[in-house]
């Protein structure tokens, strides 16, 4: 397997199974991936959120973990990755307010390099202007973003566990997706995992 140069886009209060599980697995699999936040450098850290189903409205939130950045935003070029990861939680609302995150998409995608993206991480592509005439999904919540951003919004079932692609796009709704989304991601990648 050819090791691939992955960038994930993070913030404050990203859920923290949505970063430190995408992070271990690939780098698990041989990948190098670098975690990189707006206005942060290699060292610093990140709060992180952990969100649970519990039968109310909406996921609740605890505190996490903090989750250190092994990388500079601010020396981010696309060219220089393979694939693109958003993780979701709170921090994808902050981030995509950031003219630099958005461009970063876009490249990502006008490359036609692999982008996954779970939970409200889809709220970044919305606003990259990425998702119309695509299916994806996402948490509930985000499914209007999708929609009127001009994306088809493919249901979960309620399990919460399944993984959309279309094209170089791979999209889960929440956490408890993590097998299948990191699966479809890695065939997307072009990685083969020998059993």
């Amino acid at each position: 397997m050819a090791v691939k140069k992955i960038l994930m886009l993070v913030g404050d209060f990203v859920e923290d199974y949505e970063v430190m599980v995408p992070f271990q697995m690939l780098t698990m699999v041989g990948h190098e991936v670098h975690a990189v936040c707006p206005d942060k450098k290699a060292g610093d850290q990140v709060a992180t959120a952990i969100h649970d189903f519990e039968g109310h409205q909406t996921y609740t939130e605890k505190p996490g973990h903090n989750f250190t950045l092994n990388a500079d935003f601010g020396a981010v070029d696309p060219a220089n990755y393979d694939a693109l990861v958003v993780p979701g939680g709170r921090a994808p609302e902050y981030i995509r307010l950031n003219a630099r995150v958005i461009e970063i998409v876009k490249a990502f995608d006008e490359a036609d390099k692999p982008i996954a993206a779970v939970c409200h991480g889809q709220q970044v592509l919305v606003a990259a202007g990425i998702v119309d005439g695509r299916s994806c999904t996402a948490y509930p919540a985000v499914r209007p973003d999708i929609e009127r951003a001009g994306g088809c919004w493919i249901d979960h079932n309620e399990t919460f566990s399944n993984a959309v692609v279309d094209g170089n796009l791979v999209t889960g709704p929440a956490w408890p997706a993590h097998p299948e989304w990191m699966r479809k991601f890695l065939e997307v990648l072009g990685s083969i995992i020998k059993p």
